[in-house]
């Protein structure tokens, strides 16, 4: 999901609100936790062990955070097939059910180059809408509670992304069904299972 030194994940804690976030040009691989940048939500850095600069996407990571209350942790991956429809300014509609864990329809964010401000301001709007956005010939954000969360909302849209690909392929381009918001929402645990230890 994050090949060499793409991508950036960040968590944000709710009592300092300090933002622990990724370095920049940091192979995932070699990572190590000392390895963390800390910064207040005004681009300070707090804290950086071995003297590496925090992902040059810090901002969009901020906007993030300021956007909802309820968002702790933010996942940014340059995913293939995810990124494929970011490049063509294409929403992942909702077509499996796993999609509701993320909130339905994957939109678009606005192009804006990577670091900017442009970029930072374009993810807001479509975070309203879902906890996952794809960022216009760019890559995929998700947002959560958790960075574990927030992690595997990004792997399901990248299921997702694969999935809906394969059927456009094999259904000569033609859209498949896709599933309500209302759909979506109706799921509950099955009443008919009954556990006899309680």
């Amino acid at each position: 999901m994050c090949k060499h030194k793409s991508g950036n994940f960040s968590i944000r804690d709710e009592i300092t609100g300090y933002i622990l976030i990724t370095p920049s040009g940091v192979d995932r691989e070699d990572l190590t936790p000392e390895d963390i940048c800390v910064m207040d939500s005004h681009l300070n850095v707090i804290e950086n062990e071995h003297d590496l600069k925090p992902s040059s996407e810090v901002l969009m990571h901020i906007y993030a955070y300021k956007s909802r209350n309820d968002i702790k942790a933010v996942v940014h991956t340059h995913s293939r097939f995810a990124t494929a429809f970011a490049v063509l300014k294409k929403p992942i509609p909702p077509i499996v059910y796993e999609a509701a864990y993320y909130g339905g329809t994957v939109y678009v964010a606005p192009y804006g180059r990577p670091g900017t401000k442009e970029l930072a301001k374009s993810i807001v709007e479509p975070l309203k809408k879902s906890d996952a956005c794809l960022l216009e010939s760019h890559g995929v954000i998700t947002v959560g509670e958790s960075i574990e969360e927030t992690y595997l909302k990004a792997k399901y849209v990248e299921e997702i992304a694969e999935i809906y690909y394969r059927t456009l392929t094999m259904n000569n381009n033609k859209e498949p069904h896709v599933l309500s918001d209302e759909e979506l929402k109706k799921w509950e645990y099955p009443s008919y299972i009954k556990f006899n230890n309680k």
